[in-house]
This record gives C-alpha cells, structure tokens and sequence, in this order.
C-alpha cells in the first residue's frame, strides 16, 4: 500500500553521483581510475598498521627489548613505504 499512495517523485539528493563520483544509473562495466583499489590498498595497509599498533602498546610495560626493536622496525618499513607513495604523488587526488 505505502507504494500505490507514496510520492513516486526522487529527490535530487539521491539521484545525484555518490561520494565516487560515479554517475549511479552508468553502466556498471564502465572502467574507472585505478587510483580508487590505490587508495583502498592504501587504507587496508595503514589499518592493518593500527590493528599490530594497539596490542603492541597496550602491553609495552611487559615487551622485552626485541619486542620493542621489532616494532620500530616494522614502524620504520611503513614510514618509508608512505614516504615512497607520497614522493610518487600516489597520494595526490587530481
């Protein structure tokens, strides 16, 4: 019933593209920028960095030396990975 006696009319809001950019009603093989899976990669890398990041902090006062040492370690491989992307423009939004 509420569909024979609702306003059939869309609101402008939800016709219009969503936060991709992509027009909702194209063609849904329609390529598009690879730089969307790029930013994608680059947000599962940095959360997977923040998941290893908390435990490892909350128990600091009980990891030993090379517990520690690891983490810089691992710390330091993703500073330069994200000072590669950044220096490639990978980060950059045109």
């Amino acid at each position: 019933m509420p569909f024979v006696l609702a306003s059939q009319k869309a609101d402008p809001e939800k016709l219009s593209a969503y936060e991709c950019g992509f027009d909702p009603f194209d063609d849904a093989r329609a390529r598009f920028d690879i730089r969307f899976y790029l930013v994608a990669l680059l947000f599962l890398v940095f959360d997977l960095e923040v998941s290893f990041l908390f435990p490892w902090s909350v128990c600091l006062s009980t990891v030993n030396e090379s517990g520690f040492w690891s983490m810089i370690g691992f710390l330091l491989v993703l500073t330069v990975g994200f000072v590669y992307e950044w220096q490639k423009g990978a980060l950059e939004w045109e």
